[in-house]
């Protein structure tokens, strides 16, 4: 079982080079962590590297209705840019289960009838 990404190397650059081409924010954060610095090395010691962010993680394709891992790694709708830090904190979760786990890990303080 190889990566699904490489599957079709030729595609997945492609992909890459034309996200780049755009520029846009990062999908994840939404350009709260700034811009995506699209020239670094995509790894842990440039973390605003760009990388390529699958909406629907590939390890949860049949969930979503893809007929082949590759299928979900190559599909242009399921692909957006995302800073490399961002997409580790993802990492196979879906950006619903990920704003329900921000929420339930919100400290809320609320203030006594004193």
């Amino acid at each position: 079982m190889g990566n699904p990404r490489s599957a079709n190397g030729n595609l997945r650059r492609k992909h890459r080079a034309r996200l780049k081409a755009i520029g846009g924010e990062c999908g994840i954060c939404k350009g709260r962590l700034g811009p995506i610095h699209y020239d670094e090395p995509s790894d842990s010691d440039h973390p605003l590297s760009f990388v390529i962010d699958e909406i629907k993680p590939v390890s949860r394709w049949r969930e979503f209705g893809y007929t082949s891992r590759e299928a979900a790694a190559q599909d242009w709708n399921n692909l957006q840019p995302a800073h490399y830090c961002c997409n580790a904190m993802k990492g196979n979760k879906t950006m619903k289960e990920v704003a329900g786990e921000r929420k339930k890990n919100d400290i809320n303080i609320v203030d006594g009838l004193w």
